[in-house]
This record gives C-alpha cells, sequence and structure tokens, in this order.
C-alpha cells in the first residue's frame, strides 16, 4: 500500500510539473526569448519580367495604326519597338531585348475562341509575361444575336489559360479589360467622315446607323455594351483565380479614347496615339506594387 501511494504521488508531481512547462509556455516572462519571426514569402509577381509574347487581337497587331487595311506590329502597344509609342516590351526589355525576347502572336479578326491556341505558341516561347487584349471581335458582330455567349467566352479564356499553364507554369499573366464600345460610338458618331466609313461593315452591331438615336437602335448598342461588360467580369473572375495573372481592372474600359487616339482610316481602332495611351495604362498595371 506505501509503495502504491508513493507511486501515486510521483505521477501527479509529474503531471502538475507537466501542466506549469505548458501554462509557462503560454505566459512567458519578461525575459523569455522573443518567438522567431516568420519568413516573408516571395512575391509571386515580378514587376521587371524579362521577355513579354502578346496574344489577341487586331488591337495588338495595331491594325489600322500606319496604314489603311493592314497590321502595323511595330507601333502595337505590346511588343512593338516605335518609339513614340514606347510599347510595354520597349520599356521593360529596353530596345535592344526587344528584338529577341518578345513575341506579338496575336491574329486581326481573332475571337476568344482561338486564344487557346495563341496560349500554346506563347507557351513554347516560355516568356516571362504573356499580354491577353481579346474579345472585342465576340462582340463585335454584324449583329448581337451573333455576339458570342457568355460561357462559351468564359469556357474559352479558361482553356486558354490552362494551356498557357500546361507549357509555362510560372509566366505571368496581363489581362487587358475590352474597351467600351459604345464610347467609342459615342466618340466617333460626330464625324461624318466616321460615320461613312462605318457603313462599310465595321463592327455592324454597334457602329451600323450611327445616326440612328431611336429607341430599337438604343436597345441594340445597349445589348452589345451589356456585353462587353460580362466579358471583361469574366476576364476580372477567372484572372482573378490565377495567382500569376493581374487583370487591369477595368483601366482601358475606363479609358476614353479621343478622336486623334482613333484610326483616320476607321475611327475605330486605335491609332499610334492610341496604341500609346494603351501602353502607359499597361505598363503602370504591371509595375504596380
Amino acid at each position: 500500500m506505501r509503495g502504491r501511494r508513493r507511486f501515486r504521488t510521483t505521477a501527479v508531481a509529474t503531471a502538475l510539473l507537466c501542466a506549469a512547462a505548458v501554462a509557462g509556455c503560454s505566459a512567458a516572462g519578461p525575459d523569455a526569448a522573443a518567438p522567431a519571426p516568420r519568413p516573408r514569402p516571395t512575391p509571386v509577381w515580378n514587376a521587371a519580367p524579362a521577355s513579354v509574347a502578346a496574344v489577341g487581337d487586331s488591337i495588338t497587331r495595331a491594325f489600322d495604326a500606319c496604314t489603311v487595311l493592314a497590321d502595323c506590329p511595330e507601333v502595337s502597344w505590346a511588343t512593338g519597338t516605335d518609339t513614340t509609342v514606347n510599347s510595354l516590351a520597349l520599356r521593360l526589355l529596353g530596345p535592344g531585348g526587344v528584338a529577341g525576347k518578345s513575341w506579338n502572336l496575336a491574329r486581326s479578326g481573332a475571337r476568344m475562341a482561338e486564344l487557346p491556341a495563341q496560349m500554346a505558341a506563347a507557351a513554347a516561347e516560355r516568356p516571362e509575361l504573356v499580354t491577353v487584349m481579346m474579345g472585342a471581335n465576340d462582340a463585335c458582330r454584324d449583329r448581337p444575336e451573333q455576339m458570342t455567349p457568355v460561357e462559351e467566352f468564359r469556357s474559352s479564356f479558361t482553356a486558354a489559360l490552362g494551356r498557357l499553364r500546361a507549357g509555362a507554369p510560372k509566366a505571368q499573366v496581363y489581362v487587358s479589360s475590352l474597351p467600351d464600345l459604345q464610347r467609342l460610338w459615342e466618340t466617333g458618331r460626330v464625324s461624318p467622315m466616321s460615320r461613312q466609313v462605318w457603313k462599310l461593315g465595321i463592327c455592324g452591331a454597334m457602329l451600323a446607323d450611327a445616326e440612328d438615336l431611336g429607341p430599337a437602335a438604343v436597345e441594340r448598342r445597349a445589348r452589345v455594351r451589356d456585353r462587353v461588360v460580362a466579358y471583361n467580369r469574366v476576364l476580372r473572375e477567372v484572372c482573378g483565380k490565377d495567382p500569376r495573372c493581374r487583370y487591369d481592372e477595368g483601366a482601358v474600359f475606363d479609358f476614353a479614347f479621343e478622336g486623334a487616339q482613333l484610326s483616320p482610316w476607321d475611327f475605330f481602332h486605335p491609332s499610334r496615339d492610341g496604341q500609346a495611351r494603351l501602353a502607359e495604362i499597361a505598363y503602370r498595371q504591371v509595375t504596380r506594387e
């Protein structure tokens, strides 16, 4: 009995010591050593990428910026070499780096369904940054009924990011919002020349019958604008799921292109000056903290 009592006493004392030790950890005295600081995680976004690939449509190809009905990639906002535009690639890589470390893989007339193939081509170059401006042609159809459904647009954009990640998992992605097509109509419709050119069939869903302010025309243009807003929402949501993707938060959509910033041949695509404004927006977004 006495030996059993001594065993119980020892066990209780041991338990009390253990409890005191635990309590001491949660209420350390002033002389206790401070916990070691946790290492800060390495930021995912690199504001100074060393190579740039551009995918997209006629805006990124600088269509109608230099001559009528022709691409002019040297003044592209994304990868151009023209110093008056001062493209994103020129700002990031310098004149010596643009030629060998940037690629313009966009195609005039492309719609979002083509982006997965363009992204696969971009991934093959192993760029550190990929710029995306795609979707205006999905809204710019002859009639609103022909616009790409929002869920198809989402599916294609999601697949495009997947194709990039399969070949270039660490590439960063800058996604531009689509421009406000209704604001472009509002800017150009006051010009007799632009109205005449638009009759040739440029973005009919928005620009057809530019002087018509009747209820049907107003409703038609509102449908196109709503679809552009929906496309931009998709770009933001899908990009937001990828830690290496950065959306411009509507900066291009909010930008009001003035007359001199639109092509003098179609009054719709960005001019050389308009391309420079897109380059400024992109550079601010890519380099922001």
